[in-house]
């Protein structure tokens, strides 16, 4: 009788447990950001109701992949509303060296990068679930040098995570707009962020008077959340399975901090 009573609440704890994952409804969203049709991804669970702290996702150097796509789960499983940008418009997904090339054409025109951010930023706050007075921003790579960007535009955010992104700005003065605190997640070897853009990314800050804080993380390289990135830290490229899940602690920390919420 014990034994059938185990099985029987295994079994419910199992269903119980499908039942939670089945919540998570993810939602292909067609948005036009000027005459360019972007698409998108809405996650959200659906067991929760009502206004939500939200955030808006930036993509890496190849367009919206499986990678974002997993984290707007892992968000929306932590009780989050979230939107994953689409910053070069449907369709466009490049792969190396094309990325590269489609990346600089934002990195090197960073109006039309705030623009297509903004746009997608506009998405999420018309979210009938949002809570706009909790939204926040997070990118990886290229998407993490497009959060901080998108501070500097003056958006009205909470907060913003740059996992392995860019620091350096065209235009420093530019930190003075900046509304929310800023969280900079950095591999302490990553050979694509020089040290002067770093210095100059903290003097930005301090001379904006932002709340920002820079974690480094030592024996990370470039695009350490990333497990398609391999991990040949001699390639300036490749994942650090330490580094990434200290630095989602750290993510959901600066979170509970501006929204004040668990989780």
């Amino acid at each position: 009788m014990k034994t059938n009573r185990a099985l029987l609440f295994i079994s419910s704890l199992l269903l119980s447990t499908s039942l939670l994952k089945a919540e998570i409804k993810e939602t292909v969203v067609e948005y036009k950001s000027g005459d360019v049709l972007c698409e998108g991804l809405h996650v959200v669970d659906t067991a929760k109701t009502g206004k939500l702290p939200s955030v808006l996702i930036i993509h890496q150097w190849t367009g919206l992949s499986d990678n974002e796509k997993m984290r707007a789960r892992m968000l929306a499983e932590l009780g989050y509303n979230v939107f994953a940008a689409d910053i070069y418009g449907k369709g466009i997904r490049p792969q190396p060296p094309e990325a590269g090339k489609e990346a600089g054409k934002y990195k090197s025109n960073r109006k039309l990068y705030r623009e297509r951010m903004l746009s997608a930023l506009e998405v999420l706050d018309k979210n009938p679930q949002t809570d706009l007075s909790k939204v926040a921003a997070i990118g990886y790579c290229f998407g993490g040098t497009g959060v901080i960007e998108l501070a500097r535009s003056g958006a009205l955010i909470k907060g913003v995570v740059s996992f392995h992104g860019g620091l350096d700005s065209p235009t420093p003065a530019d930190g003075k707009n900046i509304k929310g605190k800023v969280l900079a997640l950095h591999g302490a070897d990553d050979p694509f962020v020089k040290a002067p853009d770093i210095a100059a990314f903290e003097q930005e800050m301090k001379d904006a008077k932002v709340d920002y804080k820079l974690v480094s993380y030592p024996g990370a390289v470039h695009a350490f959340t990333q497990k398609a990135a391999g991990n040949d830290n001699s390639k300036g490229a490749a994942y650090n399975e330490a580094a990434d899940k200290a630095s989602w602690e750290e993510m959901k920390a600066f979170f509970a901090r501006i929204f004040k919420t668990e989780g």
